[in-house]
C-alpha cells in the first residue's frame, strides 16, 4: 500500500478526492446562485436578505478554497472551470430569482444536498483515518444544520 505525503493510502485518497471535487462543484454552484440572490432580491425583506445572502456567499467562498486546498493536500487536483462544475454538481444553476422566500428555499434544497454528500464523504474519510477531512466536514455539517434550522424558521 503506497502512502501519500501525509501518510494516507494514495489509492483511497484519490477516490476521496474525486468525491471532494464533486463537493467543490456543488459549493461553486451554490456560491454563484447565492450571489445572484444577493444581487437580484426585491421586496420588503430586501435589506435583511441582501445582507444575509452576502454573509452566506462570503462563507461559501471560504469553504470553496478550503475544499480545494484539502484536495491538494491529498495530492490530487481540484477541478476548476464552470463547465466542469455544471457537469459534476447536483445543485442546479438557479437564475433570476427575485423573491426572498423562493431564494431561501433554493438555499435549503442546496444545503440538504450538501449535508447528504458531506456525511458520505465524512464516513469515507473516517474509514481512511483522514482526520483532516473529517474535521473540516464535521464543522461544515454542524454549521449548515444550524443554518437550515434558522432559514426554515424565517420561512414560518
Amino acid at each position: 500500500m503506497e502512502k501519500n505525503m501525509i501518510g494516507l493510502d494514495k489509492q483511497q485518497t484519490s477516490a476521496l478526492s474525486t468525491e471532494l471535487n464533486t463537493l467543490l462543484a456543488n459549493y461553486q454552484l451554490l456560491y454563484m446562485n447565492v450571489r445572484g440572490f444577493h444581487w437580484n432580491i426585491k421586496g420588503r425583506s430586501f435589506f435583511e436578505l441582501h445582507a444575509k445572502f452576502e454573509e452566506i456567499y462570503n462563507d461559501l467562498v471560504i469553504k470553496v478554497d478550503e475544499i480545494a486546498e484539502r484536495i491538494l493536500t491529498l495530492e490530487s487536483q481540484p477541478v476548476h472551470g464552470y463547465s466542469k462544475y455544471l457537469a459534476l454538481s447536483a445543485i442546479p444553476e438557479t437564475l433570476d430569482v427575485t423573491d426572498g422566500a423562493q431564494a431561501i428555499r433554493h438555499i435549503l434544497d442546496a444545503y440538504r444536498t450538501l449535508l447528504i454528500k458531506q456525511r458520505q464523504i465524512l464516513s469515507a474519510a473516517s474509514e481512511l483515518g483522514d482526520e483532516g477531512t473529517v474535521s473540516l466536514l464535521s464543522d461544515y455539517i454542524s454549521q449548515q444544520e444550524k443554518e437550515t434550522w434558522m432559514l426554515n424558521a424565517y420561512l414560518q
